[in-house]
C-alpha cells in the first residue's frame, strides 16, 4: 500500500485517461495516481441523463483503490464527475480540482433542461457530430494524420497526440478503431447535468477551478456562480478547453499549485 497521498484523475468526454499520460507523469514522484481508463464502458455504469451511474462508477473505484481520502483532479467531463462525487460522498475526498468543468449558473443550467426537454440538447453540446464522426482507419500512422490535420487537436502536445492515438484506438478486423465508443460519447454530451443550482449549499470539500482563457465554455457568470454558490476557488490558465492535452506540464503545475493552495486553507 503507497504511503504518498492519493489522487484520483477523471478524463474529458472521448479522451481515456491513458491520453494524458504526460500530465499525470508530474505527479507519479509525489502521489499514488489513478484513473479509471474510460469511463461509461461498463454495463454495469450505464450512461443516463446527469450521470448518476458515473458517479458510482468512480465512487466504487475510489473506495476499492484508495486507503484514504483522496485529492481528485478531472478535466471536462471528469471535473464536472468528481464535484459530484465529493457532493454525494466527501468523506472520501481532500480536495477537487477543475480543470476547465464549470459548475453551471442557473441561466445556462435552465437552458440544458429545456433542451433536453424540447430535444434540442444536441446543439446546446458537442453531441450532435459524436454518432457519424469517423472512428476507425486502416492503420495507426492514418489515424495520427488525420488528427494531425484538425483544428481541434493543433494545439495538442505532440506526446499527449501520440497517447491518444495510440491509447485510444485498438485492432479491428478491418484496421484500427477508437476505443472510446461513439454512441457513449453521444450519451454523456446529451446527459450534461443541469442540476447544479440545486446543490449550492452542499459542497464540503475545499473545490478549485482552473480555467482556460480562451475555452469557450467558461462564462463570466459561471465563475461568479462557483465563487458565490459553492466557494470555489477559481483560476485562469492560458490555453484553451483542452489545455491538460496542449500544455500538460504547465497544466500539471497550475494543478499541483491549486492543490497546496486548497489543503493549506481552511474551509
Amino acid at each position: 500500500m503507497s504511503t504518498k497521498p492519493a489522487l484520483h484523475f477523471t478524463h474529458a468526454n472521448s479522451f481515456p485517461a491513458v491520453s494524458y499520460r504526460k500530465f499525470l507523469s508530474a505527479f507519479e514522484r509525489d502521489f499514488d495516481v489513478g484513473f479509471i481508463d474510460m469511463l461509461g464502458h461498463n454495463p454495469a455504469y450505464p450512461v443516463t441523463d446527469c450521470w448518476p451511474n458515473l458517479v458510482d462508477e468512480s465512487l466504487h473505484y475510489i473506495e476499492a483503490r484508495y486507503a484514504g481520502p483522496v485529492i481528485a483532479v478531472g478535466h471536462s467531463l471528469g471535473g464536472f464527475i468528481s464535484f459530484l462525487c465529493a457532493i454525494k460522498r466527501p468523506e472520501l475526498f481532500r480536495a477537487v480540482v477543475l480543470l476547465d468543468s464549470p459548475i453551471f449558473s442557473r441561466r445556462v443550467s435552465s437552458m440544458l433542461w429545456l433542451g433536453k426537454r424540447l430535444g434540442f440538447i444536441e446543439r446546446l453540446t458537442p453531441g450532435r457530430g459524436s454518432r457519424t464522426r469517423r472512428h476507425r482507419w486502416t492503420t495507426s500512422a492514418e489515424v495520427l494524420t488525420h488528427f494531425q490535420a484538425r483544428a481541434m487537436f493543433a494545439a495538442f502536445d505532440p506526446d499527449c497526440l501520440k497517447d491518444y492515438v495510440e491509447g485510444g484506438t485498438h485492432a479491428v478486423e478491418e484496421g484500427v478503431q477508437l476505443r472510446f465508443e461513439r454512441e457513449v460519447e453521444y450519451r454523456i454530451y446529451c446527459g450534461l447535468p443541469h442540476i447544479f443550482p440545486s446543490l449550492q449549499g452542499q459542497l464540503r470539500v475545499p473545490t478549485g477551478f482552473i480555467g482556460g482563457s480562451h475555452s469557450d465554455y467558461v462564462r463570466t457568470a459561471d465563475i461568479r456562480h462557483m465563487r458565490r454558490g459553492f466557494g470555489i476557488v477559481t483560476r485562469e490558465f492560458d490555453g484553451g478547453h483542452l489545455f491538460p492535452l496542449e500544455a500538460p506540464l504547465a497544466a500539471a503545475r497550475s494543478t499541483r499549485d491549486m492543490i497546496e493552495t486548497l489543503l493549506s486553507s481552511p474551509r
